[in-house]
């Protein structure tokens, strides 16, 4: 859904976008320097691919030649330390909401301009930042496929899993394998990890969850385990299946399970799409991108920039190939796009 009825995508037209996005060639990192009144980011790895299609697609609305800001994104993993845009100080690569969001507060849009985080404003931020809503997303959990997990998970045994209450198979069900579980999670700075220990009342996981794999790849050595299990994006994972994946970001050998809250046990899948109600339960979350405050509602050049891109009047919020780019990434448009919550 977009904000208007008359902002919504006629099938024809999202059919054919998704054609064109689904066919196109991965993109990474910015292949030039980004000028310093380029919009330039930097953080999460949940919406890497998307903001770099999305920045593609910008740059290219705006005609050869033209002389407005573009906008870039830079990866969450590489080669470390990166200089995000021309005259810009040089900084370690940051990976994950959290380290976007730090290398937002101490640097200046000489420097960064905006963070991806796959995670809402937490007690812990900074003050004064503005968490401005991309698009909507779910998490489950993922294990081998052939392995030893089930394909159902309820939040109650996820949580005590990732509190080591659990630790057998057999501790979930007779009928399972007599073998140890072993959890992962991602980095620290992992916006999908924060969401997901919460959605499992975890905060602080047990001493047997492995800390390690970057987040959404299941191509990591240590996930090709039968008794592995470890959270994911889903709308990621649906991106990496409609072709957009490359290297290590890929599926690898993982599957997405489904996770029962309450009495009700979600697909995470539903017609090649996000399950909507998955979405509306504690394993639902907003996509995010974070400015400073005082530049996202600045009336100056910047902040206009930053409004015409991100805002809810803006290209991403609005316009029919990024709305068919956030569908083809994996992702849910939503009607608050552009909103923004302060921290």
């Amino acid at each position: 859904m977009r904000k208007t009825a008359a902002k919504l995508l006629t099938v024809a037209a999202l059919a054919t976008s998704l054609a064109t996005v689904v066919s196109g060639t991965a993109v990474a990192d910015p292949s030039v320097t980004p000028a310093s009144v380029d919009i330039v980011g930097v953080g999460s790895d949940t919406t890497q691919a998307l903001l770099n299609q999305l920045a593609t697609d910008y740059n290219s609305s705006l005609g050869a030649g033209s002389t407005a800001p573009h906008l870039y994104s830079w990866d969450a993993t590489g080669t470390s330390p990166i200089t995000p845009k021309t005259g810009a100080s040089s900084i370690a690569r940051p990976n994950g909401s959290g380290a976007g969001i730090s290398a937002l507060n101490a640097n200046t849009s000489a420097t960064v301009d905006f963070a991806r985080s796959s995670r809402p404003a937490g007690a812990s931020d900074p003050h004064g930042l503005a968490f401005v809503l991309l698009a909507k997303d779910a998490i489950t959990w993922s294990a081998k496929s052939g392995g030893n997990a089930p394909a159902s998970l309820t939040q109650d045994q996820l949580t005590k899993i990732y509190n080591c209450t659990y630790t057998n198979w057999q501790q979930i069900s007779s009928s399972l394998p007599n073998a140890t579980i072993k959890p992962y999670l991602p980095q620290a700075n992992s916006g999908t990890r924060q969401v997901f220990l919460a959605a499992i009342s975890t905060p602080t996981p047990g001493t047997c969850v492995t800390t390690g794999p970057q987040e959404n790849e299941g191509t990591d050595a240590a996930l090709n385990d039968a008794d592995a299990v470890f959270p994911y994006s889903i709308g990621h994972y649906i991106g990496q299946t409609n072709g957009h994946s490359s290297g290590s970001d890929a599926v690898g050998v993982l599957t997405l399970r489904n996770v029962q809250v309450g009495t009700t046990v979600y697909n995470p899948v539903v017609s090649g799409h996000i399950n909507t109600s998955l979405v509306n339960t504690v394993f639902g979350r907003g996509l995010f991108d974070v400015f400073r405050n005082t530049e996202w509602t600045a009336t100056d050049t910047h902040g206009t920039a930053l409004q015409a891109i991100f805002g809810p009047d803006g290209w991403i919020c609005n316009d029919s190939v990024a709305g068919a780019d956030i569908t083809s990434y994996g992702f849910l448009t939503s009607v608050a796009c552009g909103v923004s919550t302060v921290s």
